[in-house]
């Protein structure tokens, strides 16, 4: 049994996970739950706020009140938490998921820091089928030469905070490192105006926001002949409670570092 704790448990990625997790009660048992400490549901039981059966578990604003009764910690709280959160882990050796958007290089380096005493599954999506995008686009990418044109438009919901989403950063990530171009000089975020024709090697990179969308991904290549376009669309959150709770797994087994989801999908081999 592996004793779970959820940082950012009152939002809608954490609700979800605690749910799920505890549908799958002969594998995971949830015995914390952390939100900010200004939350409105704090001191609640998790099932008064989930679909969670009844249970002693109560919304807290302090992981270092719970991680003494944890195996590991799965974060899909804000980047800012993510760092105390990993430090916290760090400390009592507890090994860490993390789900959170928008972490930046810098964060990622204090990230691989705490990976040196603890292993970190780090992913800006969870989604198995999205990490199977990750893959396709990367075959892709190697194959088409600079005639292709390539374009990643991606929608969520009208609540997300963060954009382009960091699936769409990862993508346009893996396509300049397999075009070996230079993201940051060809990366085009969104057009408007008169802009000229546009330029060799560019990645556009759009963001849509709207309704309840749970995630949609696209990236188009497309030279004058012909369009390829690799889709992933997310029906239900429950996609990326279900990967996050593989991810716990795969560390359960696993040294210290820092791994990402084509780890823990076999896709790096």
């Amino acid at each position: 049994m592996i004793r779970l704790a959820v940082c950012g448990a009152a939002g809608r990625m954490g609700r979800r996970i605690l749910s799920v997790s505890s549908a799958q009660k002969d594998i995971f048992t949830v015995t914390g739950a952390v939100d900010m400490p200004d939350n409105p549901l704090q001191g609640q039981y998790i099932s008064e706020f989930t679909d969670c059966p009844k249970t002693d578990v109560k919304l807290t604003g302090s992981l270092e009140k719970v991680i003494g009764n944890v195996d590991a910690v799965i974060d899909f709280s804000s980047p800012q938490y993510t760092l105390t959160c990993a430090q916290i882990c760090r400390t009592s050796k507890t090994a860490l998921v993390i789900g959170t958007t928008g972490v930046t290089e810098a964060q990622i380096t204090e990230l691989k820091k705490a990976a040196e005493d603890i292993p970190i599954v780090l992913s800006p999506n969870m989604s198995v089928g999205v990490n199977l995008l990750f893959n396709l686009v990367k075959q892709a990418a190697s194959i088409l030469d600079d005639e292709y044109d390539i374009e990643i438009v991606e929608a969520h919901h009208r609540f997300k905070k963060d954009a382009p989403s960091g699936t769409a950063k990862r993508i346009a990530e893996i396509i300049a490192q397999e075009r070996a171009i230079n993201l940051d000089i060809n990366g085009v975020y969104g057009r408007k105006g008169i802009i000229g024709e546009r330029k060799k090697g560019e990645i556009g990179v759009h963001a849509v926001r709207l309704g309840n969308v749970v995630g949609d991904h696209t990236v188009s290549f497309a030279n004058l002949e012909e369009r390829i376009e690799l889709t992933h669309k997310a029906q239900s959150k429950d996609t990326f409670a279900l990967g996050s709770l593989t991810a716990v797994r795969f560390i359960e087994k696993k040294q210290n570092g820092l791994y990402d989801m084509q780890d823990v999908l076999g896709l790096n081999k």
